[in-house]
């Protein structure tokens, strides 16, 4: 992997965290509102780690891909991760 691993380590360490919080505040039988938000900004983290590793991916892998004559098939990947990014 190319992108910043203490970057997306401590993204993904804080997710972690809050999703440890927000299992906590289910079963504190907290006001739905409050869990809500939490999920959303545990989404927008893991979002942001993810972007940053498909940075680092097209950056590095499919910039090698391109300046080869033949086909590589982490073009493909490439372009799929992006439609999956594109709907969620």
């Amino acid at each position: 992997m190319r992108a910043d691993r203490d970057s997306v380590r401590r993204k993904l360490k804080i997710a972690r965290g809050q999703l440890d919080g927000i299992l906590q505040m289910i079963d504190d039988d907290r006001y739905c509102v409050d869990i809500s938000n939490q999920l959303l900004a545990t989404q927008s983290l893991l979002k942001s780690a993810n972007q940053q590793i498909m940075r680092a991916h097209i950056e590095g892998c499919v910039r090698e891909a391109l300046q080869t004559d033949h086909i590589d098939p982490k073009l493909e990947e490439a372009f799929q991760l992006l439609e999956r990014m594109a709907q969620s």
